[in-house]
């Protein structure tokens, strides 16, 4: 077995679902435009919480064309199986379907044994309709809930399978299902960060030879009757405005919060031997990849030192000059930016010494577990062409020290280092560089 670590994987397709469209290279026109996918809610109620805007993946209905061409079988079970996939769950399997689309990793070219899935994922919320027929079962004539008939008559109300909708670990499950994917299979949770984990992961199990390729992917929603409720409870997010489009303003001295989101996103990494065999064209190579968990406990700057850590062990021994860009977490928080800010200065220097700043959270806001693989998607594609600018920083705080890209016309470069961030302090980075023969 291969267990060589210079092992090298690269990445052969990629599929998204984002609040800006449901193909990737829409999605970066849309960025380098400046357009903006927060809009008011219609998957949540207005006028209860303390928002009424957000950015939805309006374009993903869950129909089966949004999982790409498909052959007729697996449009049958896919329809089939959406019956237990909440909208989650759904985005997930779509994007995965799409990257394998894109990667031309068709059933006759891959072993099933050798391929698999690792997917990041955050928690699921069960949406309130899946218990409202057995809630009614238990109330009297005055409407007070008597729990003592919850066993006996509401539970049976609930559907048996209503489990399955929710759990994490299904998105990979269906995938490798559908697809007859009987490698390496792993489902990662560590909210923002789950995307670069994920992939951290991924690239581990190439490269010590226990899988020749693996679909890669997360997904998540903040936008959620329940979810949505307590981001507002617990969060800081930023206030309403006349301009649904202004609410989102990373590291701009007037941020106030950031805004709820969902998507999700796939790619297809290979060993460069794998993918060369096939012919396959190859978008892009995994050369640096790290995570990190510093708690509150260990000082007010822990997230901070958790953004540092994480850096540092991306970049690894390459030059930082070799750096084309920086995609930051980015949350539009007045501490989180400050601490990401700080974090970036502390590893690559004065803002005159950096490599471009930037982060697609200012077009459509935190797209929890989703977001981080939206966002490497965004930079793959911009590699060797025009970065897109941070939307609405219009006036960089001073109290964040990055060499923000607030105009059309930076180049990407021909590598990034996209980092991502919790609130907890779990963070995660992944260096990624166009591929060089």
């Amino acid at each position: 077995m291969d267990r060589t670590p210079s092992r090298r994987v690269v990445i052969t397709g990629r599929g998204v679902v984002s609040p800006l469209g449901i193909d990737s290279s829409a999605m970066l026109s849309a960025l380098r435009a400046g357009q903006s996918g927060i809009e008011p809610f219609t998957q949540v109620p207005q006028g209860v919480l303390s928002v009424d805007h957000g950015a939805e993946a309006t374009e993903f209905t869950g129909d089966i064309s949004n999982y790409g061409p498909l052959d007729k079988s697996l449009q049958r079970t896919i329809r089939k199986g959406s019956k237990v996939m909440c909208r989650e769950i759904e985005m997930g399997v779509a994007v995965a379907q799409l990257a394998l689309h894109d990667a031309q990793l068709s059933e006759d070219k891959r072993d099933p044994e050798r391929v698999g899935v690792v997917y990041g994922c955050d928690y699921i919320m069960s949406l309130p309709e899946e218990f409202s027929a057995g809630i009614l079962k238990c109330m009297d004539a005055e409407g007070n809930f008597d729990f003592d008939k919850w066993g006996g008559e509401g539970r049976p109300q609930v559907n048996p399978l209503w489990l399955l909708k929710y759990l994490p670990n299904m998105p990979a499950s269906h995938i490798a299902i559908y697809n007859n994917l009987r490698g390496p299979n792993n489902s990662i949770t560590v909210r923002e960060a789950s995307g670069g984990a994920a992939l951290g992961e991924a690239v581990s199990t190439i490269e010590r030879g226990h899988a020749d390729a693996l679909i890669v992917g997360a997904t998540g929603s903040r936008i959620h009757p329940l979810r949505t409720l307590h981001a507002s409870l617990q969060e800081k997010l930023a206030a309403d405005t006349e301009d649904p489009a202004k609410m989102s303003r990373p590291f701009d001295v007037s941020r106030d919060g950031s805004v709820v989101g969902e998507g999700a996103a796939a790619i297809m990494c290979e060993s460069l031997e794998h993918a060369q065999a096939r012919g396959a064209t190859i978008l892009g190579e995994v050369v640096g990849f790290s995570s990190s968990a510093v708690g509150a406990g260990a000082g007010d700057d822990f997230l901070r030192q958790a953004v540092r850590n994480v850096l540092k062990g991306a970049l690894g021994k390459a030059d930082p000059k070799s750096i084309g860009h920086i995609h930051a977490h980015g949350l539009g928080t007045v501490q989180g930016d400050r601490d990401e800010a700080q974090a970036i200065a502390d590893v690559f220097g004065p803002p005159s010494e950096q490599p471009p700043v930037t982060t697609a959270k200012g077009h459509f806001g935190n797209l929890g577990a989703g977001g981080s693989m939206v966002e490497i998607v965004a930079s793959l594609d911009a590699l060797g062409g025009e970065l897109f600018p941070i939307l609405n920083c219009e006036n960089l705080d001073p109290a964040c020290p990055i060499n923000a890209c607030v105009k059309s016309g930076v180049p990407a470069g021909d590598e990034f280092i996209s980092v991502n961030v919790t609130p907890q302090g779990q963070a995660s980075a992944v260096r990624i560089r166009r591929f060089v023969a």
